[in-house]
């Protein structure tokens, strides 16, 4: 889909047309769903479907549609991100003020590694979908592992797409400090996992 095509949809999304918003969302919810999944601290992920922030971020956004001004897919996915952040810390906030007993508490995992596999049941063999759970769970645990700042960076290069300018006027970086900083945080992050090529 060009960015054309992105822009229109966007457009008649915003005048109620459905199946552009349908459209919309499937173009960017597995982006979403990744920033979510990476982004969600152990408080969060104990308490909290992935899927259910992911929804909610959705319908949120789409009632704040009207007010984006559109300027390219990696622009809009991190516009849904930054939703996403905000979201998150909500949560954090929520249930550290409640105080809440997780073992009172149902383990939310509808988002489990399984069920991403399970959704994928045509296209690959149940070996596949152990390989793709633990290739999920390394590099989850991987991300946690490093500092914020590196999580921050790959997060915003490789999972929003942005290129290193609008990084830079994320982060209060210049493109070429940022252009470093994910080099490095790469590189930290390969260390965490050594075998994954």
């Amino acid at each position: 889909m060009d960015d054309d095509t992105s822009k229109q949809l966007v457009e008649d999304s915003t005048r109620g047309d459905r199946r552009a918003l349908e459209a919309l969302l499937l173009r960017h919810v597995d982006y979403l769903r990744a920033f979510v999944r990476l982004r969600c601290g152990r408080l969060v992920r104990a308490r909290e479907s992935h899927s259910d922030i992911v929804q909610s971020v959705c319908r949120e956004v789409l009632q704040d549609l009207g007010a984006f001004e559109y300027r390219g897919e990696a622009a809009f996915r991190h516009w849904l991100c930054q939703a996403a952040r905000r979201k998150i810390i909500d949560r954090v906030r929520h249930l550290s003020a409640a105080r809440r007993d997780p073992a009172r508490e149902v383990a939310a995992d509808a988002d489990s590694a399984a069920a991403l596999a399970a959704s994928y049941g045509q296209v690959a063999s149940p070996s596949e979908h152990v390989a793709a759970h633990e290739l999920l769970e390394r590099v989850e645990g991987a991300m946690a592992r490093l500092r914020p700042d590196d999580r921050e960076i790959i997060t915003l290069a490789r999972v929003v797409g942005l290129p290193h300018a609008e990084i830079a006027n994320a982060t209060g970086r210049s493109p070429s400090a940022v252009k470093v900083h994910l080099s490095r945080a790469l590189a930290r992050l390969s260390r965490y996992l050594p075998d994954a090529g």
